[in-house]
């Protein structure tokens, strides 16, 4: 029982007291858990890691600037291209090694159809590395 009452021999009532035992072996399991549990806490393992060589800095890749005007014209960092030039250069870009990224900027009064078609043309030359830029104009 946790709690006893016996009388204190006054006459004036009983007196009552907790029975601190229960609370002592609680405590002692307590403490054993810890004491077994710490070092495996601060158990380490030595491990050497290998160090990796210093190396060249990686070089920036070469960006290719697309632009599309507003007549649907396409041109090559600047240079106005026709239909199989544009295939022609964008074939040339992703044969190389790294591919060069393709920055695609088409003008806000451009048809769709337009960009489109430069899409298209990568992706049947396999140029996979293409961004699309200057869609910040959109913003509000």
């Amino acid at each position: 029982m946790a709690m006893q009452f016996r009388d204190d021999g006054d006459g004036d009532g009983l007196m009552a007291e907790i029975n601190t035992t229960p609370l002592i072996d609680v405590m002692l399991v307590l403490l054993i858990m810890f004491i077994v549990t710490i070092p495996i806490q601060t158990h380490a393992v030595k491990m050497e890691l290998p160090v990796a060589a210093p190396s060249a800095p990686p070089t920036p890749p070469t960006i290719v600037r697309i632009d599309v005007d507003a007549a649907g014209s396409v041109s090559w960092n600047g240079e106005v291209l026709d239909h199989a030039a544009l295939e022609a250069r964008l074939g040339a870009a992703a044969a190389q090694t790294p591919q060069p990224e393709l920055h695609l900027r088409a003008d806000r009064a451009v048809p769709y159809a337009a960009v489109a078609g430069v899409l298209a043309a990568a992706q049947r030359q396999r140029a996979t590395r293409i961004a699309l830029v200057g869609n910040e104009q959109f913003l509000p």
